[in-house]
């Protein structure tokens, strides 16, 4: 199966979510994703580990069965820049579907929990602005600079995983106006 469409499910973007920067048995996805049945994450942890897209890390004997502990492996988990560019509208009307249920999928799943908005300064703003294609560019390359660093980040006891959804798309003016 096509990588991309392997991503573009939500369970299986949040089962590469889960599993970004650090090894996780099938039970601990189903305990991370409890919106989710045991059987549904199973059958798509099955199709992710044989498109390559993560890999057992570790098998052990448990009560009589095999655990498996799986991995994400990065370089398999993108879409490139040619795949992307080659996207009708209708695939990125999809990709941005899946992007916002994976998003509401986890936002429900922190508020469901412990959750602290304040403290753990969760932030959904929106900003309508303003832009020339060079200042579109220098933006995007500013945000990559703060944002590339981290990407690598393995998990520690002080590190907490985080969701962070940047989007950007130009606003739909509607019909052209006079007052220009």
């Amino acid at each position: 199966m096509d990588p991309v469409e392997l991503l573009l499910h939500p369970v299986r973007l949040r089962i590469v979510h889960a599993l970004s920067g650090r090894t996780v048995t099938t039970a601990g996805l189903c305990a991370r994703l409890p919106d989710v049945s045991q059987a549904t994450v199973y059958r798509h942890v099955a199709l992710l580990a044989e498109a390559g897209i993560i890999e057992v890390a570790q098998e052990q004997r448990v009560r009589g069965f095999v655990e498996r502990s799986y991995r994400l492996r990065r370089d398999r988990a993108v879409i490139d820049a040619k795949k992307a560019a080659s996207a009708t509208t209708e695939d990125h009307r999809r990709a941005f579907a899946t992007a916002m249920a994976v998003l509401l999928a986890e936002f429900g799943s922190y508020l469901d929990g412990a959750p602290d908005p304040a403290s753990d300064l969760v932030g959904y703003r929106q900003h309508a602005i303003w832009l020339t294609p060079a200042e579109r560019a220098k933006l995007i390359a500013g945000l990559r600079e703060a944002i590339l660093p981290v990407l690598a980040n393995e998990p520690t006891g002080e590190r907490a995983p985080h969701l962070l959804s940047p989007i950007l798309f130009p606003m739909n003016e509607g019909p052209a106006r006079a007052d220009r």
